[in-house]
């Protein structure tokens, strides 16, 4: 019943965007599959923190879901900045149930569990602090965070690991109302996504303000599923 984390895997099996043209990315899909079939049981969680595929629908995307339908294990998808076809809760579920896709849900303004953890998160957003509009999508992903968190409490003791598209540190930067969050409800690891090629040299790997950071970008993690330690205070 073991938690793994890829983020970014940016399939196109129903449309014509393929990644294999960018360094590191050839035949990634076949990869990605024979990787995560050694990897990953059947009875595991996954989460894909964003970036999942490139469908700009739920009917392009179908068969991205089909694929990571017939992939062994749970799971359990964020929203990224390139998920063109995220729709609400309510009608992605339905278009799940219409289409016989059983073990694929969405961490979205919610929490769940796996492997005695409790899985928290949402998309995140840049660093922008002179930008009124970026603010507040920021101040709103923070309080999809808070929801997230807050939902968790349903599940009672467990660390809460939280997911995030956007990476909260990143370089210098950071994003000042998602730190909070994370601080204010005693969060002591984040797994994220979004960076990749030449940028992860600059992704935060390590320990923050007391918070531990890992990058699952699928490309880092050469397009293996990570798996996430369940004791607490774990050193990547």
């Amino acid at each position: 019943m073991a938690l793994f984390a890829i983020g970014d895997l940016h399939l196109s099996l129903g449309t014509n965007k393929p990644m294999d043209s960018f360094y590191g990315w050839d035949n990634y899909v076949a990869r990605l599959e024979q990787n995560w079939r050694e990897t990953v049981g059947s009875g595991d969680t996954v989460v894909i923190p964003g970036d999942f595929s490139w469908g700009v629908s739920l009917e392009e995307a179908l068969p991205d879901f089909r694929f990571l339908e017939a992939l062994p294990g749970r799971k359990l998808l964020l929203k990224g900045n390139h998920d063109y076809w995220w729709n609400t809760r309510r009608k992605t579920e339905a278009f799940f149930e219409e289409q016989g896709i059983r073990t694929i849900g969405l961490l979205h303004n919610s929490a769940e569990t796996a492997d005695g953890m409790i899985l928290c998160g949402t998309r995140g957003w840049v660093f922008m602090p002179d930008e009124e509009h970026d603010l507040k999508i920021s101040a709103r992903e923070a309080l999809r965070l808070e929801l997230s968190l807050k939902n968790a409490e349903r599940f009672g003791e467990g660390e809460k690991i939280v997911f995030l598209h956007y990476p909260p540190v990143y370089a210098n930067e950071i994003v000042p109302n998602m730190i909070d969050m994370l601080l204010k409800y005693g969060v002591r690891r984040v797994y994220y996504g979004h960076i990749h090629g030449a940028a992860r040299s600059m992704a935060n790997e390590g320990e923050y303000m007391g918070i531990l950071y890992k990058l699952v970008s699928a490309d880092h993690l050469r397009f293996t599923p990570w798996r996430i330690d369940p004791f607490e205070g774990r050193i990547f």
